[in-house]
């Protein structure tokens, strides 16, 4: 008996080591280093847009350059790059609560089935001790 319990837990084990692999990678897809980076990559590209933006319309207005744009089109592509950037942010945070809803989903369904063993195990128990007597 104690042989199958033993190859029990070593099953177990082995599968809790596939799980740990398969989430290490799907974590690596939603928010590893290079989604960091890229991210990083994006911001600064945003805040470059917004201060070229800004210099533009204050030379137009402090310095009477002309500029071949519109007077309000600088003021309007500055709202549109914060908000693409709001939206942008809006999506990453969705996907990181999906992820996270995931993994809780998971912990307790795994949670039932050790809680159910352990049931189990526990009536054997009384089963073999009754048993004896």
């Amino acid at each position: 008996m104690a042989t199958d319990q033993m190859n029990e837990l070593t099953e177990e084990l082995r599968q809790f080591q596939a799980e740990k692999e398969k989430i290490r990678k799907i974590v690596g897809q939603i928010g590893g280093q290079g989604a960091d980076t890229h991210e990083k990559v994006i911001t600064i590209i945003f805040t470059v847009l917004l201060i070229i933006l800004f210099v533009a319309d204050v030379c137009r207005h402090l310095l009477g350059v002309e500029l071949p744009l519109p007077p309000l089109f600088s003021l309007e592509i500055g709202v549109l790059l914060v908000s693409v950037k709001i939206i942008w942010m809006i999506h990453n945070q969705t996907r990181v609560e999906h992820f996270q809803f995931w993994i809780l989903n998971s912990i307790e369904f795994r949670l039932d089935q050790v809680s159910a063993r352990l049931r189990k195990i526990e009536k054997q128990l009384q089963d073999n001790g009754e048993a004896k007597q």
